[in-house]
Formats: C-alpha cells, structure tokens, sequence
C-alpha cells in the first residue's frame, strides 16, 4: 500500500499571538527543539512505507519551509505545493489529490495532517494509521480520526459515531457537532460515542476525488482549472494565482464530510494536542510542584498553576494563579488560563488599529535572510540586516525615504544605480530617495549591516521591486 502524507502547514494561529502571527505562524513555533512542523514531518516519516511527502503551504512560507527541513535525508522525496494566499482546507485537499493522483495513482492513500498537531505516542500513532489507511483502502471510506476527549471542551467541534466498520476500530459516523455549550459538551462525554474532530484525515485519491465531484463540484472544477495551467511534476509547484482566486474558500467538513455516506471515524486517545492555545501549550508541557510550567526564565513566588515563556528576560510572578505569560521581544501577553481563546480579539483589535505587531515580529525572516527593527521614531526607522551567504535582497527603489547603511560583518556587494561597490566592515554606502539599489552576498558567512533609514513614510510596503530572486517584483 503506498501511502502519501500531506501536511497543511499554513493559518495565522491568533489564539496563540504574539509568538505565531501572520509572517511566522505557529507551525514554525518551536515547542521544546523543533518547531511543529518539522514533528509532524518526523511523525509522517515514521509511517512504514512511506516513500514521498507533500507540504501545503503558502508561497511566502516556501523558503523557511525548506529551511527548517533541509538537514532531513527525506527532504529531497518531499514535494512543497505553493498557495499564493490562503483558500482553507477543501482546495487544499483538492489540489493535492489532484497531485497525489497524476504522480502516485488513484489507489494511492493520503495521509492528511495539520502541521500544528502533537502527538506524544508514536507507536500508537504508526498503529492508528495502519489502522485507518486500511479502512480506506478496503471500505473506500473517507476516514477521519476522532480524539477521545478528556473532558466538556468547548473549544472543538465533535463527532458522533455509530457502528463499528467491519472488524475495524473505525465506526460509521453518524452526524458533525459544531462547537457546543458547556452543558452540550457535558453530555457528549457522557454518552461515551462522541470523539473530537481532530482535523486529520486518511483515504484512497481516488475516493476523495469522488467524494469532491458529488458534493463539492465547484471545488474540483476549479482546482482542476488551476492543476491544468501547473506542472505537477517538480519539488516546488507553484499555483497560478489568477485561477486559484476561483477556488471556494471553504473546508472540507463543510465540503465533503459532513456531506458523504462513507465517512468514518477511527477514535484516538494517545495523548494528542492540536496547540489551538496557549493553554494547550502548557498542558502540553511538565510542570513543577505547583503546576507551574516555564519556557525561558522564570521566579514564581506563592504562585501556582502558571505558565510563562520569555523570549530572554526573567519574568517574575508573585501571588497569582492560573495565569499566561507570554513574553517577545516587542509584545507581552498576560492571560488567564479560563479566556486562552479569547487571544484572538488581540489580534481583531491590533488589525483595526493598523498596529503592525498582529502580524510582525521585531525579527522579520526573509527568504534572503532577516530584519530586525531596533528603533523607529518619526522620521527614521533603525535595522539590523543579515544576509545569507549567496542571497540577495531585491533591486529596488523607494519613494519616500532616503538610507544609510553601515557594513558591520561580512563582505557586501551594494549596488547602487549601475555601480556596484564591495563594502567591507566600517565602510558605509548612501542610496538616495527613489535610486535604485541592492545588497548582496556573495561571500561564504553572513553580511551583517546597520540601516537607517529617513522619511516622511518608513513602512514595508514603499518598496518597489524591480528584480528579485524569490519572485516578488512586479
């Protein structure tokens, strides 16, 4: 049986602000050493028969996708499928069956993950989708696995299942509950046939496609439309974005499941957690003799049940309870453990607000490198840049500020109109309002350099690109 893993990677993570925002989501957040992304690419791995991956995800997350993957001998089986702006999770299964299908066949079976999942038994975990891969193949079910809970949560929609499928663990489902009440909730744990959606799915492409064109036609057609203007072959296939414009931003519970008759659920009860909040993030977590759990540095007197990560600084807390902490370079968050969903209304507020800080970290990561925002007062904004070895930021101009910048590492090649100019440590280049310009590296480390920059207007979006290497000029 070949079995084909596709993880979605993709989703602002509001609920977890200010660690996960727009231009670094919570998939790249690191819970212990790696982020969750690259667990869930070594959960896909561990599957037996595994021989090729695919990674959903948006094309402005393809460079640190492959950077946090580039060191794993699996990588150059795994293939990255580019989405230029988000379209939920029917278009997404859609377009990668389409690819699963024209690359492995229609007997193949998907292996659906969400790259924000943990799961702490991976023995259990390589049984269950043995389990599930089975069902697909054998009843042509579209198999969801359901997460027994482990109490009344209001935070996740449920499932109810019926009878057993064969002689399987798996069970017929019998209808999708949207997220409930606390009393609702209360009475699904009681009934004992009532699992959360746990967002992962198992089944064969061709069954899916299927189960795509008698319920969700418009989906397929409109992915279809997108697949036929794209090469399918390739490590990196890109998405014409005209066409996917056309594709319906709905999810596939809506599109499909809550739809088809051969759905089933294949009840888990492993120690999962899909990281939807900070709260989740503690639990995930030991903690001491007073419940308290810590990322980073820590004092906790006559407190208890806390949890806190700091970025570098030591937090102290002092005769509270229950509280989140949450500490980054430019944001902190302080919670109780009761409102952790109430996170996003951060984000709403900040949004309307035209505050940056809802989708900006102080450190920015580029495909060339990063940015970070040292100072920034009326009329002139600090950075700190850093550029990859063989990178290059792109030939651009701006029409509202003047910069300056001071090599302080490495070799830089700046140009500056036709002119190039090797610049060296100590050594500074001037680029005047509207000239163009380019920073390169073209050495074996890193060029470091101090800009500053001048105007009446220092946002990110004066910039006018002109050529770049990561296909952003207009």
């Amino acid at each position: 049986m070949t079995i084909i893993p596709v993880i979605l990677c993709g989703g602002a993570g509001t609920r977890l602000w200010p660690v996960s925002r727009e231009s670094m989501p919570k998939p790249f957040m690191r819970v212990g050493d790696k982020s969750l992304l690259h667990r869930t690419w070594d959960r896909a791995w561990s599957v037996p028969g595994v021989s090729h991956a695919a990674i959903v995800t948006n094309i402005a997350y393809s460079y640190k996708t492959a950077e946090e993957l580039m060191n794993e001998r699996e990588a150059r089986n795994a293939s990255l499928l580019l989405e230029p702006f988000g379209r939920n999770t029917a278009p997404a299964v859609a377009l990668a069956a389409l690819w699963a299908r024209a690359n492995f066949g229609g007997d193949a079976v998907m292996l659906v993950m969400p790259a924000d999942h943990l799961m702490e038994n991976a023995a259990e975990f390589r049984r269950a989708v043995a389990q599930a891969a089975d069902v697909a193949a054998t009843h042509d079910s579209l198999v969801l696995f359901g997460i027994t809970p482990t109490g009344p949560e209001t935070g996740f929609g449920y499932i109810e299942w019926g009878p057993a499928i064969g002689e399987s663990r798996a069970h017929k489902v019998n209808r999708f509950v949207e997220k409930p009440s606390a009393e609702k909730a209360a009475e699904y744990i009681a009934a004992g046939n009532y699992v959360w959606n746990g967002g992962m799915f198992c089944f064969k492409t061709a069954v899916i496609l299927d189960a795509l064109m008698r319920h969700a036609p418009d989906v397929l057609a409109a992915a279809e439309r997108v697949v036929g203007r794209t090469s399918m072959a390739g490590k990196q296939i890109a998405f014409d974005a005209g066409l996917f414009g056309e594709l319906p931003d709905i999810s596939i519970d809506y599109a499909v499941m809550e739809k088809a008759g051969n759905v089933a659920v294949l009840p888990y009860s492993h120690g999962w957690s899909d990281i939807g909040s900070w709260k989740a993030v503690s639990e995930a977590h030991e903690s001491d003799g007073s419940g308290n759990v810590t990322e980073g540095r820590a004092i906790y007197i006559k407190s208890r049940r806390n949890y806190i990560r700091s970025a570098g600084r030591v937090v102290a807390a002092v005769g509270v309870d229950d509280l989140i902490v949450v500490d980054t370079a430019d944001a902190v968050l302080v919670a109780h453990k009761s409102a952790s969903q109430d996170v996003r209304e951060v984000v709403r507020t900040l949004r309307e607000q035209g505050n940056e800080a809802y989708r900006l970290h102080t450190t920015v990561h580029r495909p060339w490198g990063t940015y970070t925002n040292l100072v920034e007062e009326d009329g002139f904004k600090i950075k700190r840049i850093v550029v990859k070895p063989g990178q290059a930021i792109s030939l651009q101009y701006h029409n509202h500020r003047a910069e300056h910048w001071v090599v302080v590492r490495g070799e830089a090649v700046v140009q500056i109109g036709d002119t190039e100019h090797v610049t060296v440590p100590g050594q500074s280049r001037y680029v005047p309002k509207g000239e163009r310009h380019r920073l390169s590296n073209r050495g074996a480390t890193d060029v470091e350099i101090v800009e500053v920059q001048c105007g009446d207007y220092l946002g990110e979006d004066d910039i006018v690109r002109l050529v770049d290497n990561y296909g952003r000029a207009r």
